[in-house]
């Protein structure tokens, strides 16, 4: 979940949003956020799935696909 870590950091920093800010929008905790962003934690699928339609992007791309 490497691929993932990194994307969603990038993600989140291209529209310039925290990660608290995030962690509410997707409803789990901050230091949640930071886990995912640091490989300590794979995310459920439900929350691959809130992630994906936040940032508008398909879930392959998340996991490096679609460059």
């Amino acid at each position: 979940m490497e691929i993932f870590a990194k994307r969603l950091k990038e993600l989140r920093k291209e529209q310039n949003l925290s990660q608290e800010k995030l962690a509410i929008e997707i409803k789990v905790d901050k230091s949640t956020i930071a886990k995912y962003e640091t490989n300590k934690i794979d995310p459920s699928l439900e929350i691959i799935l809130k992630i994906a339609k936040y940032f508008k992007v398909p879930i392959g791309y998340l996991f490096g696909e679609d460059e």
